[in-house]
């Protein structure tokens, strides 16, 4: 009998599984970051300055990236959390950027897919008042044949037309008398926090030096004015860090601060256009998809996301001028929203309804004048005279591609020249698994493998070898405290805020609950990295005061 051909490991997977977890020590990054000469230094830690770091490690570069507070901590926790094409871009007749965020979402769906699922979209057609009415059905439907064949395709579905009842089989709560039927459509979703923090691990597995909590306050030059380095202030110390070309990565923030030399006038105009999102109990909502709802007096549409035992509501696009390291969610943007939903469903939603919000702002590139809304979500790369590369601009889908051209434009800056390779470069964990396989049954195994992917078997090793961490931590969501011990062994969390607000999401999802396990996190915070008794009360103090300012702005109770 003839044997069947024996099929070796693929090497691709095996390359990014091993069978010890990657521990990040910060005090080491921080020396490295001190004692190394780098090819190239990031400044920021949102997606974009991530990916560009692993790309950048990826073509075999020394690298170093450095967040002047916590991996994702600015407009890369806050989006709408969806990996799409954007339909309205069609409607702003931007094609070619539709066509490629679709072959985008695509690589990040292989590359990252414990944290990228598909997402269904539903568009209600209503008689009047609608996001558009039973008149215009036709003409929209062609909007969704073009998605659809700009790469929509790549999903493995295509739109669909719904009667009045399946349109209420995926939203109950949507309020069925000027309802006629609908459309949906697929794109993708992802836990934006988890996504970034992925991918600066992955850089860090490739040989990248990354550093949280480490403030840039100058970019230095050399003798003859070209961009050499920064200084960079964390944990009371100031460091020298040496690179041949260093790149600003840091968005929105580029507005105040864009690393040039004093006086040096501006090249690239940024403009922070405000989102907010406000999450309340599902089953207010008992939605299972994406639902788009039409918003009175506005052109603007809102949408009712779910995740979790949340349905999280959004957004808004507006200018924003105030303090981007203090963005939040106003009463008016909360009424705003809740009216919406309000003249939408047969839900009575209420302000002290909303368990979480969040607000963020867009780094849009364009001078002042026009609404935000109809500005294109194009990114530019500046090179300056004296070496600095800036990025701004562009949107999570195309987080990847950005940081590609980045790498290009600083090759050349350095004088070198390698090949991107994070087309097909898997994130830790992504390397193997099978999210239909393992979140079909549900339980913690399921939890675990939408947040680690191949990797859960690293936290569960921590549960097994100290069963007390299995405890929840936040009430009513579903973490355990090893993930925690987890996130500050593996993840480099340093701080209450880390932990809650974007390892595990709880200040959003669940925000006073949140506050009642912030003493729990900073026991675990001192037992792992031997913080002092004031540290840790200053810890839990410093997050009870901002979730308690918090939600008196999004009340309208703050003077």
């Amino acid at each position: 009998m003839m044997g069947l051909p024996s099929r070796g490991a693929s090497r691709e997977r095996a390359e990014m599984t091993r069978t010890e977890p990657l521990r990040l020590v910060r005090a080491e990054q921080l020396q490295r970051l001190e004692r190394d000469t780098f090819d190239v230094l990031i400044v920021g830690g949102g997606v974009t300055g991530v990916y560009a770091a692993l790309d950048a490690s990826l073509r075999g570069y020394r690298v170093a990236l450095v967040e002047k507070s916590d991996f994702a901590s600015g407009t890369s926790s806050k989006s709408s959390k969806m990996v799409h094409g954007g339909l309205r871009y069609i409607e702003q007749g931007n094609l070619g950027l539709v066509r490629h965020s679709l072959l985008e979402r695509q690589r990040l769906r292989r590359n990252a897919r414990h944290l990228v699922q598909r997402l269904p979209f539903l568009l209600p057609i209503l008689e009047r008042d609608g996001v558009f009415d039973q008149r215009l059905a036709k003409a929209f439907e062609g909007l969704l044949w073009t998605y659809d064949l700009a790469g929509g395709w790549r999903e493995g579905i295509l739109h669909q037309r719904l009667t009045k009842a399946e349109v209420l089989s995926h939203c109950p709560t949507f309020n069925e008398e000027h309802l006629k039927g609908g459309f949906m459509y697929f794109d993708a979703r992802v836990d934006d926090a988890r996504l970034t923090l992925n991918i600066a691990r992955t850089a860090a597995f490739h040989g990248a030096a990354v550093a949280n909590h480490a403030h840039v306050t100058e970019i230095t030059r050399d003798g003859h004015g070209k961009v050499d380095g920064a200084i960079v202030h964390a944990d009371g110390r100031e460091l020298r860090v040496r690179a041949g070309v260093v790149i600003m990565a840091t968005g929105v923030w580029l507005r105040d601060w864009t690393g040039g030399r004093k006086n040096e006038q501006k090249t690239l105009h940024v403009r922070p256009a405000k989102g907010v999102h406000v999450a309340v109990p599902w089953l207010k909502i008992r939605n299972d998809c994406t639902v788009t709802i039409p918003v009175p007096g506005r052109s603007r549409r809102a949408t009712i996301t779910r995740w979790g035992n949340v349905s999280y509501l959004g957004t808004t696009d507006e200018d924003y001028d105030g303090d981007l390291d203090n963005v939040m969610c106003t009463r008016e943007e909360l009424d705003f929203l809740l009216a919406g939903a309000r003249s939408a469903l047969k839900t009575d939603l209420r302000p002290e309804d909303v368990v979480g919000s969040i607000a963020g702002c867009r780094p849009l590139v364009a001078p002042p004048g026009g609404k935000t809304l109809e500005i294109k979500r194009n990114h530019e790369i500046h090179v300056g005279p004296d070496g600095l590369v800036t990025i701004v601009g562009g949107k999570l889908t195309t987080s990847r591609h950005m940081a590609e051209q980045t790498i290009d434009a600083a090759e050349k800056v350095i004088g070198k020249r390698a090949k991107c390779r994070t087309k097909s470069a898997y994130l830790l964990g992504a390397a193997g698994y099978d999210p239909q396989a393992i979140v079909a049954s549900g339980g913690m195994s399921a939890h675990l493998g939408e947040r680690y992917g191949t990797e859960a078997r690293f936290v569960s090793d921590i549960l097994q070898a100290d069963p007390s961490l299995a405890r929840p931590l936040v009430e009513g969501l579903p973490h355990t405290e090893a993930e925690i011990v987890y996130a500050v062994r593996h993840e480099m969390a340093c701080t209450v805020d880390d932990v809650l607000s974007r390892r595990i999401r709880a200040r959003l999802m669940a925000r006073d609950a949140s506050a009642h396990a912030a003493p729990r996190v900073a026991q675990i915070l001192q037992a792992e990295l031997g913080m002092s008794e004031s540290a840790v009360a200053r810890q839990v103090s410093d997050y009870l005061s901002a979730v308690t300012l918090e939600k008196s702005v999004l009340m309208g109770e703050a003077a």
